[in-house]
């Protein structure tokens, strides 16, 4: 092929329109930037007010252009970088090969929910990575936090993929399929998930703080009850593949709600505890929403009233984390959640970070050295 006519298609490529989910993507945060809605950005604040407020906080001053790493200044937050790249996994390292035997012997109440579970969190995943590249990596200006959020951007394009290849394997019918793999623009339950989220990130008026914390909100609650109902199919001995692979997400999806807390903390200019809640309180209606009666647990033999619970209690453990009083004061009502990293607790993520980390990431420089003394 000649130059001039790479330089042709070139020019005809430049006038081609984008493809159609990208198109859909834009429109929608094109709309939802122009809609008012009483619970985003309820502070009243000009965009020029808050842009003022973000500006004092060191976390988003751009204070002497690093442009390498060391030596660290913030290392907490290296810490949490150094967790998520040993705990990285991929995609072929989950085997689905058992799964089918389950997914055959299903009800069609039992498939309907887990698919269409597939479904939200194959397009959240994406609206979680469109924030931090549109938002929160421009924004945050600490090196050691961008190295978390670039290797968070790659992990949820595992998790994606993840998702995507899950319903690729369970859903046999193509048109199906495809109805599950563009859900937020199919089903409406799912839609006004997608749809609060997106919201918070074309808001122009809320504060990086408030932002944080919505998705810590849409990492900590919105996924809770959903990895919840897939622990619960674990607890029947069912879809092996399925549940290995929540167990990984549910992991990393912990961290990500952790990071967020601990950016929350290092700000100088904290929200009030009545703001946290509004936007915690209306996060948590959505997703007992989805899950009580849009899409009700029961549909797998779950209790929705306990649902209900456990998502209030997951709240209050987010709450705490960032510095408030429990709001909902419930305890967890799922057993088998006790030693989930989506409740809190630690013992689960170092559980499977030995099991399944990248050898000598979290070790420390001095376990690494050779030591002719020791005793082997």
């Amino acid at each position: 092929m000649t130059l001039t006519e790479i330089q042709n298609i070139e020019i005809e490529n430049a006038g081609a329109a984008p493809p159609k989910r990208q198109v859909k993507l834009e429109q929608k945060l094109e709309e939802l930037s122009v809609v008012d809605e009483p619970v985003v950005a309820s502070t009243g604040e000009t965009s020029e007010e808050v842009n003022a407020l973000d500006a004092d906080e060191p976390l988003l001053q751009d204070l002497d252009n690093r442009f390498v790493i060391f030596p660290l200044k913030h290392h907490q937050i290296w810490e949490f970088y150094k967790k998520a790249v040993a705990s990285f996994w991929t995609v072929e390292e989950v085997d689905l090969g058992k799964d089918m035997n389950d997914w055959e012997k299903m009800n069609g109440d039992e498939q309907y929910f887990i698919s269409r579970v597939l479904a939200f969190f194959a397009a959240s995943d994406g609206i979680v990575n469109e924030n931090l590249c549109e938002r929160f990596s421009n924004e945050v200006k600490v090196s050691e936090a961008r190295f978390f959020y670039g290797f968070q951007i790659a992990i949820e394009n595992i998790h994606s993929e993840m998702y995507s290849k899950l319903i690729e394997t369970y859903i046999r019918d193509e048109t199906e399929r495809h109805t599950l793999l563009n859900a937020i623009f199919e089903f409406e339950f799912i839609k006004k998930k997608a749809d609060w989220a997106l919201r918070w990130i074309s808001d122009k008026k809320a504060s990086f703080a408030e932002r944080l914390i919505a998705f810590a909100a849409v990492e900590g609650i919105f996924f809770s009850g959903s990895f919840a109902s897939i622990f619960w199919l674990k607890k029947r001995g069912l879809m092996p593949g399925l549940t290995h692979s929540n167990e990984l997400i549910s992991r990393d999806e912990g961290l990500h709600r952790d990071f967020a807390c601990l950016l929350y903390s290092m700000l100088q200019k904290k929200l009030t505890q009545e703001r946290i809640y509004e936007i915690i309180s209306d996060a948590v209606k959505i997703e007992q929403e989805f899950l009580t009666e849009a899409l009700p647990v029961d549909m797998i033999g779950m209790n929705c009233r306990l649902m209900s619970q456990y998502i209030e209690f997951v709240a209050d453990h987010l709450l705490v984390e960032l510095g408030c009083e429990k709001l909902y004061k419930k305890k967890n009502p799922f057993d088998f959640m006790e030693n989930i990293s989506i409740d809190g607790k630690t013992n689960f993520f170092e559980k499977r970070v030995s099991e399944y980390q990248r050898p000598g990431v979290m070790s420390k420089e001095a376990e690494r050295q050779f030591d002719l003394d020791a005793d082997f």
